[in-house]
This record gives C-alpha cells, structure tokens and sequence, in this order.
C-alpha cells in the first residue's frame, strides 16, 4: 500500500492543514484543529569501526587497503591516496607497486605534514583532489597513509565533504599507531590554539603496520613512546613495568623488537577501552586527558621546539610532581616515573613552563572542560582521580620542584654518559 497523499485544500481555507503521513512514516505533523507548535527529533547513530594489525600492508600481495572500508568487488578499483610528503619519498615506489598489483586506479595527493601546515588550508587542499578525483560518496574510500596530523587532517576533510565521506587510515608513525589513528577525533590548529577546528569522524578502518616504524627517526619514537606513557601512568601499571624495562632498547631499535607488540597491543587496547564509552565526549572526565591539560598550550606557544608527545611528557611530568605534593604518588613512585622519562630520551621540564603560561593553560582547559578543571592526576603508577580545586600557588611550587628534579637528572645522565664515551674513546 503506498503512503496516503495530503489532500490538497484552497489557500485560506482553515487555519490548521491536516497532513497524516502513513505507510511506515510516522504520525501527522498537524492534528486536525491543534497546531503543533514544536518537535523532537531523537536517533542514535551506530558506529562501527575497526583498527587492525596488519603486517606487510604494502606487500603487492596484501589486499588490506584495497579492501579496507568497503565490501570486497570483482574488477578493478578507485582510490584516492592521499600520502605525507616524507612517507612518499621513501614508501611511494612500493606505494604504486602495490595500486597496481591490486588493479587500483589511484591518483596521489602528497602534502607536507606537521604542526605548522596543521591548517585548513591543508584541508581544502585534500578536499580539492576530493573534487578533481570525482570521488564516489560512500564505494571509495580515501586512503591516508601518513603519521597523526596528516590523519588528522584528512578525517577533517572527509568528515566535511559531501557532509560524510569514509576514510581509511595507515598510520606510519608510533604516536599514529598508538594516539592519532585510533581514535574518533579529527582536527586542525586555529589562532594558535591545539586543535581548536575538529569535528567526530573515525575512519572506517585502520590498518597498523610497525614496519613503517624503522625508518621512522629516533626522536619521533620518543613522540610516540609518550602517549604510550600516558596509558600506562593512568590505567596500566603492567605497561609501564613493560616500559621500564624495555623502553629505551625500543627506542634505540625503533620498536622492531619482541616487546613491541605487546606494548602496542597494549597501549591500543588501553586507549580505545577507554573511548569506546565515551566516543563523543559527553562526559568530559576523560582518563586519556591525562597528560593534555597543560601541554596544548605549552605545545603551540613552543613551535616548532617541541613535538606533541614532548609537550605531552613535560605535562606528565609537572602533574607527577603535582600528585606527589598531594601525597596521591609516593617519592619512590614520582623518582621512578620521571627517571623513565628521561631514559626515554623525553623532555621532562621547558623555559616557557612559567606562571603565565601555566595559568592561561589551565584557563583554556577550564573551557574545553565546561567550566571545571577535571585534571586527571595519577594515584600512583597505574591509577588516576580527577580533581577540581588546583590552585596557583600549587602550580607554582610544582613547576619549581620539577625544574629543580630536571636539572639534576640531566647532571646524572652526563655522569653516567662521561664514562662510557672516555672508555669507547680508548677503545
């Protein structure tokens, strides 16, 4: 049976119209002779996404890109790729090898990718080869092969194109794997605040390969080994024994280690047990904002001095100092904790770590937190509390404490340097 007409009535005929809209469409918007005069409009929106190990993802035999996103089609396929400028100068010839022994018609975007180009510009310049790609709404997913922000940037343009567009993420740097890829967040950098412009759009599947990771430079290890850092001192006292006791061999190897994948595997797992629940954000206590309170600012106000992870670990490390002040990590814990980061090759203290900045951090973070401070502080390794009542002068007297703890485990890093490079030198 077809849905019933509204039958049509001369103009001026009543001052109510009835339309009673049948068949499966719901009830009428006007109930004869009652004018409704407001609606309410409920759905849920189901999400469903996957992140996956995936080994040799750019083995020509591999069909995980070509695949990802979409029901498996007999045939040839299209794809937009839209690749970071340094993955395509040491990945691109195995990048087109690849399209073509999985009879994928692709055509390449490479933009440059760091947190000074993290713009909207960078964002229409994707949403552009979008449109001259005369990309399908919902069959061809773009491809995104690069580190955090490249990921961050093309989820925002996908998010924005054509209102939804799915996306596939191949993340090629540590904190992608662990952080930026696995998430829900997409975003850009706005008068210089951390992310300001973003929107909700998870790719539709991500696919993490460690190999990228051996090309990858030391200090972007350490970037990454930060955010891993931050699931561990708040939920994940097995981690950082993991941590402790691996760290540093994982740096100087670029994770092409044994303990590599259950690190990962983890740190992923940590991460995403925690967004799951709270995928939107409606409840603004977030365990994962651990390390995020202070550092968006010290991070954009430092450019191009610090990477993200190390903003994020310098952030850590005055919250650690802070927990301990409060009696929440004993001295034995906060040593611990900040000697690890310092092994890790990890910043722990900066110049710009003054009152202003801290008190402008904490304000914008009062914002993003709707009205309250919600900082999460670590119960000692492995557990958080949020608090609501950090005053000034605890900040102060942390920022002090830290920068005097910085200091003196630099002396005792050189000190301990001093002699392996005079017996090396002999040698």
């Amino acid at each position: 049976m077809s849905p019933r007409q509204p039958t049509p009535r001369p103009a001026g005929a009543g001052a109510t119209t009835r339309y009673d809209s049948t068949g499966g469409h719901g009830h009428g918007l006007f109930t004869t002779g009652t004018p409704v005069t407001g609606w309410t409009v409920s759905t849920a929106l189901p999400v469903r996404y996957q992140v996956r190990s995936t080994p040799g993802v750019l083995d020509p035999a591999n069909p995980a890109i070509a695949e990802a996103g979409v029901p498996a089609r007999p045939g040839r396929r299209r794809r937009l790729l839209v690749v970071e400028a340094r993955v395509h100068e040491l990945y691109g010839e195995r990048i087109a090898r690849y399209c073509e022994a999985q009879r994928i018609d692709h055509r390449l975007c490479v933009i440059p990718a760091h947190e000074q180009v993290k713009t909207m510009d960078s964002v229409f310049r994707v949403t552009r080869a979008m449109e001259e790609f005369g990309l399908a709404r919902r069959g061809e997913p773009v491809i995104a092969i690069g580190g955090g922000v490249l990921t961050d940037v093309v989820g925002l343009a996908c998010s924005l194109y054509r209102r939804s567009t799915p996306f596939v993420r191949v993340p090629t740097t540590l904190i992608g794997l662990v952080d930026a890829g696995v998430g829900a967040k997409t975003g850009v950098n706005f008068d210089q605040h951390k992310n300001r412009l973003g929107t909700y759009h998870p790719a539709v599947e991500t696919l993490l390969d460690p190999a990228f990771l051996a090309t990858l430079e030391h200090r972007h290890i350490g970037n990454g080994m930060a955010e891993i850092l931050k699931v561990a001192l708040i939920k994940d006292r097995a981690l950082f024994e993991l941590l402790d006791r691996h760290g540093p061999q994982l740096r100087a190897e670029r994770f092409q280690h044994p303990a590599a994948a259950e690190v990962v595997g983890r740190a992923v797992g940590g991460m995403l047990s925690e967004l799951q629940p709270n995928l939107w954000e409606h409840e603004l206590e977030r365990s994962m904002d651990y390390g995020h309170s202070f550092s968006p600012t010290l991070e954009m106000r430092a450019l191009p001095e610090l990477l993200h992870g190390e903003a994020v670990c310098v952030d850590m490390a005055l919250t650690t100092v802070l927990a301990g002040q409060r009696g929440l990590v004993s001295p034995v814990e906060c040593a611990r904790i900040l000697g690890l980061m310092a092994r890790l090759g990890l910043p722990l203290w900066h110049r710009l770590l003054q009152p202003e900045l801290l008190h402008d951090a904490l304000a914008d973070t009062i914002r993003h937190r709707d009205g309250r401070q919600r900082l999460p502080l670590p119960i000692g390794i492995g557990a958080g509390v949020f608090v609501d009542d950090l005053t000034p002068h605890e900040l102060s007297r942390a920022s002090s404490e830290l920068h005097a703890a910085a200091r003196a485990l630099t002396v005792s890093q050189e000190s301990r340097r001093a002699p392996a490079q005079a017996r090396a030198e002999a040698a």
